[in-house]
């Protein structure tokens, strides 16, 4: 819900906004890059760069490692806009986490991550268990999605794999 009443307040849907997201996250990316992380089909995702181009948020610049290719990459002052926003939520997790003493909050830490872990294991177990007995592929039951991605086919905020994992 956050992320939705994010994105309509600077006129974006919430796979626009989760599209930014990833940019900043990893950087600029392919087109194909940027469909894989958000599970997105190609052509969905050439429509989406057209939509945050056409709002001023993101742009096709040459891939300097391939000339044929184009690489998205978000604009930085309108995306410096959206970081404004969450000057009160950010001091409001400052003020939560001042709650706990360093321990505790190693604790939280590990617990959340262990958890992220063991459900990208569960989900991979599913998927796989699915694909092994002949069953129906979860993203066909899914209405043609991936399992664990939202109607726009995003992967929620816990799915999205952080740099380098």
């Amino acid at each position: 819900m956050f992320h939705t009443a994010l994105a309509a307040r600077q006129g974006l849907t919430a796979t626009e906004e989760k599209a930014l997201d990833l940019l900043d996250r990893y950087g600029p990316l392919t087109g194909r890059q940027l469909a894989q992380r958000s599970a997105l089909a190609p052509a969905s995702v050439t429509n989406l760069l057209d939509r945050l181009e056409a709002k001023g948020f993101a742009r096709r610049t040459r891939n300097p490692a391939d000339g044929r290719s184009v690489l998205i990459e978000t604009t930085p002052d309108r995306l410096a806009s959206l970081g404004q926003l969450f000057t009160d939520w950010t001091r409001e997790l400052e003020e939560l986490t001042g709650k706990y003493t360093d321990a505790e909050l190693a604790v939280i830490t590990d617990f959340l991550t262990e958890s992220a872990r063991r459900q990208k294991n569960a989900t991979a177990r599913f998927t796989s268990a699915a694909a092994g007995k002949g069953q129906a592929d979860p993203a066909a039951q899914a209405g043609g999605r991936p399992a664990g991605t939202d109607a726009q086919g995003i992967k929620g905020e816990g799915d999205i794999p952080a740099p380098g994992a």
